[in-house]
């Protein structure tokens, strides 16, 4: 009897636990069996595996295979142990020696030609095996987004013969390198003609992390409008970049690119997703939604009315708790969730209400029940409520003077959130409610009521709104 073992990692949310992949060769009739509480995909595992050692050129055990991915009680998905249970199996069977798996970790799909393939989820790994001080071999399609981990010490092989080769002392594989940063390109604020009202919200929205609430006729500039909010935030630290580079890379939709990780996230999904969709989760194999992939970023939901009102209840507590937690019969997944949310949505059902043109003729009734699509609670949770207004032509002529350039609001909206931080050490929207009391007291307005009834306190929105248009108390 024969037992070898080598080291993967699995994916649960955006943490990668260790799997150790254990090997056991046993005498009998030829078979492998693949345990340890394994989907479809990682039984199919053997076929791959088989297939890719013989053109490897090394020679296949013709005894009972028993494969165990430890820990037993965790899900595994995907083909990221094709890697691990080839090394597992020639490991056991004397083709390359055992020593040389011990502080190696291995996640890669097999081809059955031995080609190594890219697996989603790579950087999250890359993580964890930089902390415990392993190496971790990875295919060339994962190589630019584990080399984000910085220090980590990340091969790239091509095959499973150089991975053989290398653990043999035969050959050294190349350490993986990050593609070089391109350059980040927002949308410019100078291309909104006038709009200043509408400018001066996304400024302070921008300054203090706040969700914003566009409402306007069709064609008056909000979408415009909350494409170029990314364009002046600050930029991302590494860290926030990392958590939400992490979850687009766990993600499995195969948009992650490597070279702009440093870019904040911008999320517009359309309003006939699912809630599932939007929030995230699915069977066995839960997936982060758009309100994570939009973490550290801004959220975008145009035609906020046209919404399932299901899914925009679900935004109760992200939009506060900054995290959403999904769960299901046997385990509770968390995906952090700190997203900038900017809606849109018409003022009536025909679009015109409170416009110039007055082409309007919805009934009051018809507009209340159009805006009570959207509940209390989810208003309330959305700090700056913004009309924006449609521009008379002359002002959308070519040769109008264009708009302030994102350039020069975005030093703005750094030199306000240095304030805030030297402040309170956050930023306004995160505030707790001692410290909004301790540093931006509510306005309380004078009465001459008897002294026996109490004071009369404006609503948040109100005092925040005044707050908004003082530059100082704005910061």
């Amino acid at each position: 009897m024969q037992l070898a073992l080598a080291h993967s990692r699995a994916r649960v949310g955006v943490s990668a636990p260790a799997v150790t992949v254990e090997v056991h060769l046993a005498g009998g009739l030829p078979r492998m069996s693949v345990v340890g509480l394994p989907e479809a995909a990682v039984r199919e595992a053997k076929d791959r595996v088989r297939a890719a050692i013989s053109c490897a050129q090394m020679e296949f055990p013709s005894r009972s295979i028993t494969v165990n991915l430890a820990p037993a009680d965790l899900p595994k998905h995907g083909g990221r142990f094709d890697l691990p249970i080839a090394l597992g199996i020639l490991a056991a069977a004397g083709e390359i020696p055992q020593e040389a798996l011990n502080g190696v970790e291995c996640i890669a799909e097999l081809g059955l030609t031995g080609e190594l393939r890219p697996v989603d989820g790579v950087l999250p790994a890359a993580l964890a095996a930089r902390a415990l001080g392993r190496r971790l071999i990875v295919a060339p399609g994962n190589a630019a987004e584990a080399a984000l981990a910085r220090d980590a010490d990340v091969q790239v092989a091509r095959t499973l013969s150089e991975v053989c080769a290398m653990l043999q002392g035969h050959v050294t594989l190349p350490r993986a390198n990050a593609d070089a940063d391109s350059a980040i390109v927002h949308p410019d604020l100078a291309d909104v003609r006038g709009q200043r009202h509408a400018r001066r919200a996304l400024e302070i929205a921008a300054a203090g992390g706040h969700h914003v609430l566009l409402t306007g006729s069709p064609g008056c500039g909000k979408s415009l409008l909350a494409a170029r909010l990314p364009g002046i935030l600050p930029e991302a630290s590494e860290e926030e970049a990392l958590e939400s580079a992490a979850l687009a890379s766990i993600s499995g939709r195969g948009f992650f690119d490597a070279s702009r990780w440093r870019q904040r996230p911008f999320r517009s999904p359309h309003h006939s997703s699912t809630p599932t969709a939007l929030i995230g989760g699915g069977g066995a194999d839960v997936r982060p939604g758009e309100i994570s992939l939009a973490h550290n970023g801004v959220l975008f939901l145009d035609e906020f009315t046209e919404w399932d009102r299901r899914a925009l209840e679900m935004l109760r507590e992200p939009l506060e708790s900054g995290v959403i937690h999904i769960a299901r019969t046997a385990r509770r997944t968390e995906f952090p969730a700190r997203f900038q949310l900017v809606a849109a949505m018409n003022p009536c059902p025909c679009g015109w209400a409170g416009d110039v043109s007055g082409r309007c003729n919805c009934s009051a009734e018809a507009i209340q029940r159009y805006r009570s699509r959207i509940s209390g609670p989810i208003l309330d949770r959305i700090d700056l409520h913004v009309h924006v207004q449609r521009l008379p032509p002359a002002e959308l002529r070519p040769d109008a003077p264009p708009g302030e350039s994102s350039a020069a609001v975005r030093e703005r909206v750094l030199a306000a959130r240095n304030r805030q931080l030297d402040r309170a050490g956050t930023i306004n929207a995160r505030l707790q409610p001692r410290e909004v009391m301790r540093d931006l007291p509510i306005l309380i307005r004078s009465s001459t009521a008897a002294p026996t009834s109490p004071p009369r306190i404006l609503p948040k929105r109100w005092a925040i709104d005044r707050r908004a248009h003082t530059p100082d108390r704005c910061a």
